[in-house]
């Protein structure tokens, strides 16, 4: 009998991904409108999204390692939604930068607990040859959310004009809902096989020496790509400035996420079925697309084609590279393989948003989009070239 593809816990963690991304997406349009009308320069958001990014990063990777050790998953996926449903009022309380500044690494410390563990649980769940669906399926779900999100965002500000505070406190919402949803997921604790966890916060960096080669080479190009890949809140931004309407930036980023969430599911199922590096191949050029178009439109219409063509090129990238990376790993590795894999991209993220803000104030949007556009599509001959395609996944 055929293995059910989509399973209990696969349903669950997309349910509580939806809610937790209900509550982040209803304000992430929001928040640099927000930051910008309490006197937060451009250069400023992009530092404020690098360290709270630097601050999931950092702790990705160690709670991954951690979550191997125990053998348990759900204690750090539990902690890490509820840190970031508290974060949301925590932004509004006060206004002042340092309060602001620990509210987003609140919000992203939350992530930080959560996203490795959370992973190696959907790993668990799947064979080999449905990794890719079943991640993307995941990803697609929890895209749902930033739908929904400033969906809702954008009724109350159309009844609401311009007040954006209360916001802050509905988001709470959806974030308990999803707290509560984690309690369904029932766990099997099982102790696994790994070497007596190392000391340190950072020790986790120390399992690149004895990963995979196929992991490490894969890693290289994903690294150099995140290096260059700002914060999305920058595209939003220029859709608001371009635009001149909140409305309108908030309309072509739910348009973006519908995409994103549609095409999701299928380019997995694709991916599984036929090659992961050429689907994820496909996604680079897009991305490329994208920044190349984002330095040169200015009218809506042109937005609206740019943020489908980013849609498509996140759903042909951020579940299968999750895939194909436990693919290469052992299972009793695996969160701490995806813990350093998106440690060193959240870090990279803080190099690159911080990076493309200060091109931005200096010289304005499009050499900016116009850099990140040129490195992905170095990545992508990298790629090309050097890096395999997924072969026959490591045995635990």
């Amino acid at each position: 009998m055929r293995k059910k593809i989509i399973t209990r816990t696969v349903w669950i963690l997309s349910l509580v991904s939806m809610f937790a991304d209900v509550a982040s997406e209803m304000l992430y349009p929001v928040i640099p409108v927000y930051l910008r009308n309490i006197g937060f320069s451009v250069f400023l958001i992009g530092i404020l999204e690098g360290i709270a990014e630097a601050a999931a990063g950092l702790s990705k990777g160690f709670f991954g390692k951690w979550s191997d050790h125990l053998g348990r998953r759900m204690p750090f996926v539990r902690l890490g939604y509820f840190l970031s449903a508290l974060s949301k009022p925590m932004m509004v309380l006060l206004r002042f930068p340092l309060w602001i500044f620990f509210a987003r690494t609140t919000d992203r410390l939350g992530k930080g607990l959560r996203t490795a563990p959370r992973d190696a649980l959907l790993s668990a769940e799947a064979t080999p040859e449905t990794k890719a669906g079943v991640f993307s399926f995941h990803r697609g779900w929890d895209t749902l959310g930033a739908v929904i999100g400033p969906l809702i965002a954008l009724a109350y500000l159309h009844l609401h004009p311009g007040k954006l505070t209360t916001l802050f406190y509905l988001a709470f919402i959806p974030g308990v809902i999803a707290v509560l949803f984690t309690f369904l997921v029932r766990e099997r604790p099982v102790p696994l096989p790994v070497e007596k966890r190392s000391a340190g916060f950072l020790s986790y960096f120390k399992y690149w020496k004895k990963a995979p080669s196929g992991y490490r080479k894969l890693l290289i190009p994903l690294i150099l790509f995140a290096l260059f890949n700002s914060s999305d809140m920058l595209l939003v931004l220029k859709v608001r400035e371009s635009a001149g309407s909140e409305n309108n930036a908030i309309m072509a980023y739910i348009f973006f996420n519908l995409v994103y969430a549609l095409a999701a599911y299928p380019l997995g199922r694709l991916a599984d079925r036929f090659n992961m590096k050429k689907i994820f191949l496909g996604g680079l050029l897009l991305f490329s697309a994208t920044y190349f178009g984002m330095a040169k439109a200015g009218s809506m219409p042109a937005f609206y084609a740019i943020f489908g063509i980013y849609g498509i090129y996140m759903a042909a990238t951020e579940g299968i590279s999750k895939a194909w990376i436990t693919n290469l790993v052992k299972k009793e590795e695996t969160g701490t393989a995806v813990g350093l894999f998106v440690s060193l991209q959240s870090i990279s993220l803080m190099i690159a948003s911080t990076l493309a803000g200060l091109i931005w104030s200096r010289f304005g949007a499009p050499p900016a989009f116009l850099l990140t556009a040129v490195i992905s599509l170095v990545v992508f001959f990298y790629m090309l070239f050097f890096v395999k395609p997924p072969e026959r996944p490591v045995e635990g």
